[in-house]
Parts: structure tokens; C-alpha cells; sequence
């Protein structure tokens, strides 16, 4: 089975439970699933009652869809994001992206925890993506390609669309964050970049790095989606500080800013 048949086949199980459309999917990263309690009217899928759809293996990812309203927008959240670290191909990385737009949604908001590699970064900030650095993993669209799903040689100039960064950080000026502006880079995981490494990315472009998002994005972009992303600085990279990174000082970093992160997203959604 093609990638592009699992999401369809996973499609075909949602709608076996909720006709739901979102106006709006949100992906939400390490830590910062406290928005899917939040919301409005929810409908509540476990992603293990969905045909073809991968398990989440990693602390922090409840494994959830979650339907309902935040305002005047009908929004879909994946609680439970998958990662080509543990072990899946590359289409079942981004069939939850997929899904949620073949289920309706036009804009996708991506979520995640990264490391902090510009030294003008802080633990705890806000950081808007206005571009990635993909290529040190494998991309989505590799193999055969489903003209239904978008071209295949989509361009990939402006992945993270302008008028959204503005209107995030609008959202944010509007319930008092400061937020980053910046580029994001994607690494393949599961372990944490070393000092020679980060440098590296640094004279590359990127601003933070983590282990998610950039081929997201690649996918919903494919597909015609409008994409906006947000990262949570939970720590500053290997080699910026000196400090040894772990897991579990990620959630905990995550879930000091929770609060920020749920008024940022809500409000921005509120915009959309």
C-alpha cells in the first residue's frame, strides 16, 4: 500500500466516525499538548482506532485526534505527531498532516519544541518560522507521486506563508508575547545534535533545530495548504550553553510556557 492509499484508507476510518470539517489543523509538538484540552464541543479519536495510522512511541504525544471549535473556527488537532526517528517511513510521518487536509483543512499550523541555535535566543521563546532546511532528511514526496495530492516538482519558495507569520505575530502583540522571528532546521533524531553540528547549522541559516515540522510542511505545501509554524525554544542547543540536553528538561521547559503557547495559538486561530 502507497503512502497516498494509507491516508486515504485512514480518511475513510475518520469519517466512519465524525463528519467534521476543519477550517484549520494544528499539530502540536513535545509538551504542549494542554490546547487539545481546551477544546470547544470536542471530538475525541484515538489514533489507534484509526485504519493505517502510525502510533506515537515518545512521551509527550497523547496519540489523539481531537475535533471541535476554538472561537468561530472548526479545528483539528493532532495530539500525537510521529517521527522518522522512531523508526516510520517518511509518508507515514506526514499522513496525519494529509489527513487533516484531505478532512477539510485549509491552513496548517505546526507546533514544536526546538533548540535554540542564534545566540539571541532564550529558553522560553517564541520563534515564527519563516523558512526551513530540510535536507538533511528524506523528503515526503520521495517515490511515486499522486497528481490528486499536488505536482510533482511543487515549488517550495514561500513554504510558510507571509501573511500568516504577519498575522502570528499580530496575535501575539495582541495578548502581550514578544516572539522570534526565524529558520528552522529539521535533523533526523534521536539524538541530540552535537556542538560541531550546531555550528554547522548556524552558518547554514538556521536560527533552531529540531526534529520535526520541515517535511510537514513539504507535505501540506504539496497538497495546496497554507502552512504557519511555531516553535517553542525549550533549550539552547549543544555548544551554545554549556549545558547537557535531555528529554525530559524539554517537556519540563514546555510546560512552563503551556499558557503562552495555548493564548498564542488560540488567538492566532481566532485571526485565520
Amino acid at each position: 500500500m502507497t503512502g497516498y492509499e494509507k491516508v486515504r484508507t485512514a480518511e475513510k476510518s475518520v469519517r466512519e466516525r465524525t463528519d467534521f470539517k476543519p477550517d484549520i489543523a494544528i499539530v502540536l509538538g513535545s509538551g504542549l499538548g494542554a490546547l487539545a484540552e481546551q477544546i470547544e464541543n470536542p471530538i475525541v479519536i484515538p489514533t489507534q482506532e484509526i485504519a493505517c495510522y502510525p502510533k506515537s512511541t515518545v512521551s509527550g504525544h497523547a496519540g489523539k485526534l481531537v475535533f471541535g471549535r476554538i472561537g468561530n473556527k472548526n479545528v483539528a488537532i493532532v495530539s500525537g505527531r510521529v517521527h522518522y526517528y522512531e523508526g516510520y517511513e517518511m509518508d507515514e510521518v506526514v499522513l496525519p498532516v494529509r489527513l487533516m487536509i484531505l478532512l477539510g483543512a485549509k491552513t496548517v499550523i505546526l507546533t514544536n519544541a526546538a533548540g535554540g541555535i542564534n545566540p539571541a535566543f532564550h529558553s522560553g521563546d517564541f520563534m515564527i518560522l519563516t523558512g526551513q532546511i530540510a535536507q538533511f532528511v528524506p523528503s515526503p514526496l520521495r517515490g511515486a507521486n499522486d497528481e490528486s495530492f499536488g505536482p510533482r516538482f511543487p515549488d517550495m519558495s514561500e513554504i510558510y506563508d507571509k501573511n500568516l507569520v504577519q498575522k502570528a505575530v499580530e496575535a501575539a502583540k495582541e495578548i502581550g508575547l514578544e516572539v522570534k522571528k526565524g529558520v528552522y532546521l529539521q535533523a533526523s533524531g534521536p539524538n541530540y545534535e552535537s556542538p560541531e553540528e550546531v555550528r554547522a547549522f548556524g552558518r547554514l541559516g538556521a536560527d533552531a533545530v529540531g526534529m520535526s515540522t520541515a517535511v510537514e510542511a513539504i507535505a501540506a505545501k504539496h497538497m495546496g495548504s497554507s502552512v504557519i509554524g511555531i516553535s517553542l525554544i525549550t533549550n539552547m542547543a549543544a555548544g551554545i550553553q554549556n549545558e547537557k540536553l535531555s528529554h525530559e528538561e524539554v517537556k519540563k521547559a514546555a510546560d512552563e510556557r503551556s499558557a503562552a503557547f495555548v493564548c498564542l495559538v488560540k488567538r492566532l486561530s481566532e485571526k485565520l
